[in-house]
């Protein structure tokens, strides 16, 4: 079935299936058919579904990671390079994927990509080549840049009243999973084998998909719910004008940039510094450990009214005290200095997907802010561990590398200044 066959056949049942707040064209004996939603079985649904849609967001990406040599052993491949995939898949989905879910419906372009998401990880374990691993590292690459910016407008959407939670929750099961991941990975390729042991979590893909298109039938598409009404400099602005959507993204693109440097390199730049190799792999693990603790204290301090912008300045400064402690500071407190770069990455990540939703007057904006912001982001990321790993191989050293991260993490408090204000995303104060 292609894309678009399958959005006409969802578009024929949302008749039988209209939401409470959409009003009906259809005659009151069809709409008799289904009992409308309650508000409480929407939002339950919902966070069901987003949470199991998370659980296949970091996975496939972690368990490569974690068993890269085994792979690489397997295939007799170099499979370095694919760490680059990633974040060019994120950015390319999330530059397109505004106007197909604008076009096609949210919920409709989103089962497609679990589809093909699903499929990416089945395929680099069926087809025991490096065509067949890279086709299916870039297609699920694609589909999670797609489901990466397409969350942010459907939470907005389906669960206006509890975009703090739905979003903190969405986070925190995306950060677990990959724990999870990256902690069984390896010993589980060992007791059935590679293939099994990263192409397995695809189950939670088909699961996923299953539940979405309950939701789909359930609740109708997106692109049939009513638009409020807006004034005209409100319903028309430019997300690519905004100096709103460009903070944002530049708030984003740093913190990614920290995040996937740290991921890179930081048992190397630890080893350089005398830690053993052992030592540094667990700085590694502390560094993931503080992103669901941080999550957690994010969504309870907004939930109970906490102002955004100390949260995201306090988030930056966390950055900026880590970077600086482990580039001039007490080696022996270096499980604090990462702990706290950890803990202001996945701060900084929440928030900005809060934003996303909360910024914005529709839908529509929400899904085109989230798009420019991620791929403007991810393309900075990209740049990150690709920078700091040709600065240490001329100068021979991390020292440099370091200083630029640490002023980009300074340079970051400020725009977590501006881009956590009052504002809507057109600058009109709230």
């Amino acid at each position: 079935m292609t894309f678009f066959s399958c959005c006409s056949y969802f578009n024929s049942r949302a008749v039988m299936s209209t939401p409470a707040d959409l009003p009906s064209h259809s005659s009151p004996k069809k709409s008799s058919f289904i009992n409308p939603p309650s508000s409480k079985f929407t939002f339950w649904l919902v966070l069901c579904a987003m949470i199991l849609l998370a659980t296949n967001m970091r996975a496939p990406i972690v368990a490569l990671g974690s068993i890269a040599p085994v792979v690489q052993a397997a295939l007799n491949i170099q499979i370095g390079w694919l760490g680059a995939v990633p974040m060019l898949g994120f950015a390319v989905g999330a530059l397109i994927s505004p106007t197909i879910g604008k076009r096609f419906g949210l919920e409709n372009t989103l089962i497609v990509m679990i589809a093909l998401l699903t499929l990416g990880m089945v395929l680099r374990v069926v087809i025991p080549t490096w065509i067949g691993f890279l086709t299916g590292t870039i297609i699920l690459t694609l589909a999670i840049g797609f489901a990466n910016t397409l969350a942010a407008p459907i939470i907005k959407q389906r669960t206006p009243k509890n975009i703090p939670l739905v979003t903190g929750l969405f986070s925190l099961t995306m950060t677990v999973a990959a724990g999870i991941v990256a902690g069984v990975v390896l010993p589980l390729s060992e007791w059935v084998g590679w293939q099994w042991a990263i192409g397995g979590w695809a189950i939670f893909g088909v699961f996923a998909l299953a539940l979405w298109i309950f939701l789909r039938i359930r609740l109708g598409s997106s692109n049939q719910q009513p638009v409020p009404a807006l004034e005209a400099s409100s319903a028309k602005v430019s997300i690519w004008r905004s100096a709103f959507g460009w903070q944002i993204a530049i708030f984003m693109g740093i913190q990614s940039l920290l995040y996937y440097t740290v991921a890179s390199f930081l048992p190397s730049i630890l080893v350089t510094k005398g830690m053993s190799a052992v030592g540094a792999g667990q700085m590694g693990s502390v560094f993931q450990f503080m992103a669901p603790i941080s999550i957690l204290i994010v969504t309870w301090l907004i939930n109970r009214g906490r102002p955004i912008q100390a949260l995201a300045v306090i988030a930056a400064s966390l950055n900026v005290i880590g970077i600086l402690g482990l580039s001039y500071l007490s080696a022996e407190l270096t499980w604090l200095w990462v702990g706290l770069m950890g803990a202001g990455c996945s701060a900084i990540f929440t928030l900005s997907m809060m934003l996303f939703s909360l910024r914005t007057y529709t839908t529509n904006q929400a899904s085109e802010l989230s798009g420019m912001a991620q791929f403007v982001g991810y393309i900075i990321a990209f740049f990150g561990p690709l920078g700091t790993g040709w600065l240490n191989e001329v100068t021979g050293s991390w020292d440099l590398p370091l200083l630029l991260t640490l002023i980009l993490m300074i340079v970051n408090v400020g725009i977590a200044w501006l881009v956590s204000r009052p504002v809507m995303v057109d600058g009109k104060k709230i």
